[in-house]
C-alpha cells in the first residue's frame, strides 16, 4: 500500500463535481462517472493518469509506510490539528509543463508552510525509496536541487521546487491542446475561481501497485 498527503476540494465544492466528472473516476466513492465529450480526441485516454490519482493538489506525495496506518494517521491528525485553516487562491486553468492544471493564481505563503509541513513533519513514517522508484523520477534530467531533493525526500518537487497543481490531462501536443483546453475552461465554468478555504488534509491510499488512489480520511484543519 501506498499513502500520499493531498488537498482535494471539499465535497460540496462545486470543482469536486466538475473536476471529478472530467477525470471519469470520484476519489471520495471510487465511483466510475461518464466524461464529457472531445471532438476527435479519447478523453479517457488523456485523462487516465490523472484518474488514476484522483482529484487532488499534492502536498506530500505518495510513498511506502515504514511505519505502520495508525501511527502515520495519529501524526497526521497531530499536523491538522495544529495547522489553521487559511484561504486558498482563486485557480486558474493553464498549461504547465505540457499538461492541462490548475494553478495558484498567486503565490500563497500559509499554502506553501503548509505542504513544506506535510513534507517535513510525516517523513520518518516514509519508507526508502527503491533504486526503481528513484529511476522512475529520471535524476538524470533534474537539476542539482531536484537530485538533493530526491536523495533526501524521495521526490524532486518539494519545498523551493514544490508548486500548487491539480492535474486534469496527461502531457498535450499543441493541437491536442488547442481541443481540450476550450472545453475543459467550458466544463469547469466559474468553479476554479470560486472563493474558497483549505479546511482539511485529505489522506489518500493506494491498495496495491496500479490500483486507483482513494481518499481515506479528510482531517479537519483545527489551529
Amino acid at each position: 500500500m501506498r499513502v500520499a498527503l493531498y488537498w482535494a476540494p471539499r465535497l460540496e465544492d462545486p470543482l469536486h463535481r466538475l473536476g471529478s466528472a472530467w477525470l471519469g473516476r470520484d476519489a471520495e466513492t471510487g465511483a466510475t462517472l461518464p466524461q464529457p465529450a472531445l471532438p476527435g480526441l479519447d478523453i479517457a485516454e488523456i485523462t487516465a493518469d490523472a484518474r488514476g490519482y484522483g482529484l487532488h493538489g499534492t502536498m506530500k506525495p505518495p510513498f511506502r509506510l515504514a511505519t505502520d496506518w495508525h501511527a502515520f494517521r495519529a501524526d497526521a491528525m497531530a499536523l491538522a490539528a495544529r495547522t489553521r485553516p487559511f484561504a486558498l487562491p482563486p485557480l486558474v486553468l493553464a498549461e504547465h509543463h505540457g499538461f492541462l492544471a490548475l494553478l495558484e493564481g498567486e503565490k500563497s505563503a500559509p499554502l506553501q508552510a503548509f505542504c513544506d509541513a506535510c513534507v517535513e513533519a510525516l517523513d520518518h513514517h516514509r519508507a526508502a525509496p527503491s533504486p526503481e522508484e528513484i529511476a522512475r523520477r529520471r535524476p538524470e534530467r533534474a537539476t542539482p536541487r531536484q537530485r538533493e531533493h530526491i536523495q533526501r525526500w524521495g521526490y524532486p518537487y518539494v519545498f523551493d521546487e514544490w508548486w500548487f497543481h491539480v492535474t486534469l490531462s496527461r502531457r498535450l501536443t499543441e493541437a491536442e491542446r488547442a481541443v481540450v483546453q476550450p472545453v475543459l475552461t467550458a466544463h469547469l465554468g466559474e468553479a476554479p475561481a470560486l472563493p474558497r478555504s483549505v479546511t482539511e488534509l485529505c489522506l489518500f491510499t493506494q491498495a496495491a501497485p496500479g490500483a486507483p488512489f482513494l481518499i481515506a480520511e479528510r482531517l479537519p484543519l483545527l489551529g
